[in-house]
């Protein structure tokens, strides 16, 4: 049995309708709606929140669905995408100065053909993170599996996202210049 149709039994069985069920734990009637009809899926607060007012444990209110959502988290694809990606903006990075004093706009075309694969990569993966929250359920899974909730929280944060940006914006400046040095070097 899925989460939308445990969420639903238990509110069934409590007797409260999706309005009250919401103000009960502090949402939109519509989101209870779109929990019910396995649109979306409740954050691990909302979670907590259901299997205290219903009385359940979180094991019985999503285990069925925690299988689920490890095999919607597809790692070997998600894998696949990150190594193109970065290869080709290596591509890039290591292609651009040669390839321009080679060949001028021609050369810079193929680099950013490098390029626009890797971004094509980049956007796949956001769009399987977004389509499948995978943060919404690494943190279900991480609190299932009895892992560190917080840890999980903090790999999203803010910051950590834009550390990373500039970090690789750096090493592919660097790759850039090492190639220009090395393609003059070999000119």
């Amino acid at each position: 049995m899925n989460f939308s149709k445990q969420l639903k039994m238990y509110r069934e069985r409590e007797g409260y309708s999706q309005e009250e069920l919401a103000q009960k734990i502090y949402v939109t009637r519509q989101s209870i709606s779109k929990w019910e009809n396995d649109h979306t899926y409740p954050d691990i607060h909302n979670l907590i929140a259901l299997s205290t007012l219903f009385d359940v444990t979180l094991d019985e209110l999503v285990k069925g669905d925690v299988e689920k959502m490890k095999k919607s988290i597809d790692r070997e694809k998600m894998d696949k995408l990150t190594w193109r990606m970065l290869i080709f903006m290596i591509l890039t990075a290591v292609s651009i100065v040669p390839f321009v004093e080679k060949w001028g706009w021609y050369g810079f075309g193929i680099s950013m053909g490098f390029w626009a694969i890797a971004m094509i990569a980049a956007l796949k993966i956001e769009k399987m993170k977004k389509d499948k929250d995978i943060k919404t359920y690494a943190e279900i899974v991480a609190f299932v599996e009895g892992n560190d909730i917080e840890a999980v929280r903090k790999k999203r944060d803010f910051l950590n996202k834009v550390i990373i940006v500039l970090v690789f914006s750096f090493v592919f400046s660097v790759i850039t210049i090492i190639s220009k040095f090395v393609w003059l070097l070999l000119s």
